[in-house]
Order: structure tokens, then C-alpha cells, then sequence
């Protein structure tokens, strides 16, 4: 698909881990990239398996430092810097991030920012670790680290709150390269940016060539909800499996007529891979019933079209699913007649 970097895991975190982000980075041309604790062996650890990258990370929220880490903010920093150092001697990229970033005191955060460019880090992600962000708040401390240093930015958000898609965003407007976004949004508590959302709210809504064949998004969602086991909400943005489905009688006459009318218009379902629907329920209108009797080669009148809706919404609104066979049965029962079939 044209992914730019694929953090493949924790290599120290187990031996199928590390077996794991090994053949991922052996398998792809795509920059692939370990994640890594400020600890020695976590970094040589990443660094065994052959990534392009090594992503090393310390609190430096007071909350998680004292409680988490049990470390002083310059045992943090320290450590920050000398693990920089080491991923650099081993001739890899490395990222650096200050976890609970959007919890950290400002001067701190900044102190510890400076203390990692003065070492040459490649990138500074910004992780709001807790998704307690909101975009104009995240927008405005991207803002300021990429005033402090010299390294590419990147964003990691959560969803918490909703936030995380609409977050990552806020960070690219304020300068950020690079976000680490998820499939599905999948991740801890309520998830991370979804892939998805991402890419294309930055190729539909700020017209950015991401460089993603964005044709596959439907495709790798459904995967990884098949080997994550985690379902995919049927009102997710643009995988969901009503994110191009109109029921609604009002809407499906007028996608029929121009889809522009009520789909966004920048984004189309062929667009991400996935195919529109006219859904038929208790809001479902003539329009839809006629398009869909059509293509199942009825030839309906206009009575046998009201008809056949009446039944439609009765049924849809005693929470049944409206299927084909369902609109099949209602035809039959209104006798409409197919294509080939001669009235008399």
C-alpha cells in the first residue's frame, strides 16, 4: 500500500516477539522499525532483529515517573540522551519519544526535546499517551517542540475521547511529518488513530498525496479484524460496513440521482475499496425499492413499488434486516413480474 514505516513491535518483550518484528523487517523493502525502553538490553535487542529504526521511550509525565518509572526527571533525560547515542553508534534511525507527552510539564518536555537534538536524533514523536488532548491544545505543543528542535516530528494519538484521528491531524497542521496511526484504530483502552481516518481525511480533506494506494483500506481492514478478532463497528468511518450505505429515503433518491448529494463528494467508495449499498429498513423510500427491484429483473409498476415499500418499512420497523430474499418474497407476494415474464 505505500506505508512509510511499519513499527513492527517490542523485540525484547518475548521471543516470538522478537522472532516476529525479525521476519517482518526481513520480509519488506518498507522501513521497519522496534520499539525500545531506555534500557540497554531493549535497544540491542531491536537492534538484533534488523530494523531500519529503533523507536526508544521514557515517561516523562511527574505522575508516571514517580509512579511507574520510580525515576527523577534527570535520571529520565539522562537516559534519553545515552539511549539516542547508542541506537546512532549502531548507524540505524532513531526515534525518540517522552511518553505522556500532553501530561508533562512544558518546560520539562522542552528541556528534555532540546537534550535529545543536541544529539542528533532523527525524530521526536509526541505521544498523547492518555488521550487527554483536544486538537487545538495538541496543535499548540506540537507547535512549540517543533520550534525547539532540529529533528522530523511525529505524532501518536489515542482515542479516549474520540480525538485521536482529529488530533494526529491538528499535529500535521502544526508542523508534524508523520503520524503512527493503526488499522482500525485497534490499541490500548479505546485505540489509537485509525490508518484509515488518517489517510484519507489528510488525501480527501487537505488534498495531500500521502502516497497510500488507498484502494486496499477496505481490503486490510477486514484482515486485520479477522486475525485481531476485534469487530469492526458497522458505523466506522470509512471501513464500517454502513460508511457508504443509504437507507434513509431521502438520501438513497438522491445518491442515485448524485452521489455528491449525500457522500462527502472527496471520498467515494471505490476510492478505499469498498462498494456503496441502498440499504432497505423502515426509512427506506420508493426510489431504493425500485432501484433494487430493477436489479434483481423485476419490471415493478408504480403501484407495486408503493406496495412493496409498505411491506419493506413494516418489516424494517420490527428491527428485522431487510435482505434480498426478504424484498424477493415481498415481490412475489405483490406478483411483480420479471423482465422475461409476460403480463396478461
Amino acid at each position: 500500500m505505500g506505508t512509510h514505516v511499519i513499527e513492527a513491535g517490542f523485540p525484547v518483550n518475548s521471543d516470538a516477539e522478537f522472532e516476529a518484528v525479525r521476519d517482518i523487517a526481513a520480509a519488506t523493502d518498507t522501513t521497519t522499525c522496534g520499539l525500545a525502553r531506555v534500557v540497554d538490553a531493549d535497544i540491542e535487542a531491536a537492534l538484533e532483529t534488523g530494523v531500519e529504526m529503533v523507536h526508544v521511550f521514557v515517561s516523562t509525565s511527574d505522575v508516571q515517573l514517580q509512579d511507574s518509572m520510580h525515576s527523577t526527571r534527570e535520571e529520565a533525560k539522562q537516559r534519553a540522551v545515552e539511549s539516542v547515542e547508542r541506537v546512532n553508534e549502531a548507524g540505524v534511525e532513531v526515534m525518540f519519544s517522552p511518553m505522556d507527552a500532553t501530561r508533562t510539564d512544558t518546560e520539562y518536555l522542552i528541556d528534555v526535546v532540546e537534550a535529545v537534538s543536541e544529539v542528533d536524533v532523527d525524530w521526536i514523536n509526541i505521544p498523547d499517551t492518555c488521550g487527554v488532548a483536544t486538537p487545538t491544545r495538541f496543535k499548540s505543543l506540537i507547535e512549540l517542540v517543533v520550534e525547539h528542535a532540529d529533528a522530523r516530528i511525529d505524532v501518536h494519538t489515542h482515542d479516549d475521547f474520540g480525538l485521536a484521528a482529529a488530533n494526529a491531524l491538528a499535529g500535521f497542521e502544526a508542523g508534524a511529518a508523520q503520524a503512527q496511526v493503526s488499522v482500525n484504530g485497534i490499541g490500548e483502552r479505546a485505540g489509537n488513530a485509525a490508518y484509515e481516518e488518517v489517510v484519507m481525511a489528510a488525501e480527501s480533506l487537505y488534498g495531500v498525496d500521502t502516497g497510500i494506494d488507498t484502494t486496499y483500506i477496505t481490503a486490510i481492514s477486514q484482515l486485520i479484524e479477522e486475525f485481531s478478532d476485534v469487530p469492526v463497528p458497522a458505523n466506522k468511518p470509512i471501513v464500517g460496513a454502513n460508511a457508504f450505505a443509504h437507507e434513509s429515503g431521502i438520501h438513497a433518491a438522491g445518491v442515485i440521482e448524485n452521489t455528491d448529494t449525500f457522500e462527502p463528494g472527496v471520498m467515494t467508495p471505490e476510492m478505499v475499496g469498498a462498494r456503496r449499498q441502498l440499504v432497505l429498513g423502515k426509512h427506506t423510500g420508493t426510489h431504493s425499492v425500485r432501484e433494487r427491484l430493477e436489479e434483481e429483473g423485476f419490471e415493478p409498476t408504480d403501484q407495486e413499488v408503493e406496495e412493496v415499500t409498505r411491506r419493506v418499512k413494516d418489516y424494517g420497523a420490527e428491527k428485522n434486516r431487510v435482505t434480498i430474499a426478504d424484498l424477493r418474497r415481498f415481490a412475489k407476494d405483490v406478483g411483480v413480474q420479471r423482465g422475461e415474464e409476460v403480463r396478461v
